[in-house]
This record gives structure tokens, C-alpha cells and sequence, in this order.
């Protein structure tokens, strides 16, 4: 892990409440976007941004968060491919985040985050299944 001290932080969001929402269980799938920013490890503001496409293409999701200053996502669960691109961006991917955002982020920035290390495996028996997280 690294220092935090000055950064804007990602998060797909279940609905529009900010940092009172919980992460996505599909990062694909949300309809919102938390960007947090965050000073001397600090929470400084948080905004709410509607994905303003209702579907997308590969690559679509991190160029959005790009243009939104993203550096940093925190998801729970996320395809291959969309981890490649947010690579190919420079922003930072962690995966397995789960619960109320403001708690994901302050566990992040104060380095204890804990993550669900059996996302993947989760998320393939919910699509063997047909269940979907709402």
C-alpha cells in the first residue's frame, strides 16, 4: 500500500445517497458513481455521478472515471478486461470492497481495508444461478 495524502477515489454505488450508499456488487452494473476526495487522509467532499450511459462498451466505465479525476477505484467485484483498462490508465484497482462507502474509504485511507478475497468465486455462482444483487 501507499501514503495517502491527496487523491480522488472511485466507487460504484447500489443508489445516489454519496457516502452513505454501499458498494456495488456489479461495478458494471451501477448507475452511480461516489467520487471521494481525499486530503492529509482526510475525507474532504464526495460526489454523486449518474453513469450517463445505459449500456457500454469495454473501456467506457475507466475513460468515465478518468474524466472524473478518478485515480483510485474500490469495487467489489470486477471483469478482467475493465481491470486491464483501468491498468492501461494508471488509475488503481481494488477489488473485494464491500459495505457503506465512507467506511470503505476511511479503512483505505487509514490502510486496513478489508476485503471479500472470494469476490470472483461469489459473483461466477450468483451468473451459474441466474441471480442477480440488486
Amino acid at each position: 500500500m501507499f501514503s495517502v495524502i491527496e487523491m480522488r477515489i472511485a466507487i460504484p454505488a447500489e443508489d445516489n445517497r454519496g457516502l452513505e450508499s454501499s458498494v456495488s456488487g456489479h461495478f458494471g452494473r451501477a448507475r452511480y458513481f461516489v467520487f471521494v476526495d481525499v486530503e492529509e487522509n482526510e475525507i474532504k467532499g464526495a460526489e454523486v455521478v449518474e453513469v450517463p450511459f445505459d449500456e457500454h462498451n469495454p473501456g467506457d466505465l475507466p475513460n468515465f472515471i478518468r474524466e472524473h479525476g478518478g485515480e483510485v477505484v474500490l469495487a467489489y467485484g470486477m471483469g478482467r478486461r475493465a481491470m486491464a483498462f483501468f491498468n492501461e490508465l494508471g488509475i488503481e484497482v481494488v477489488t473485494g470492497a464491500h459495505g457503506r462507502i465512507k467506511d470503505v474509504v476511511e479503512a483505505f485511507i487509514h490502510q486496513v481495508l478489508e476485503v471479500d478475497p472470494y469476490w470472483k468465486e461469489k459473483i461466477e455462482r450468483e451468473k451459474e444461478h441466474g441471480h442477480r444483487e440488486h
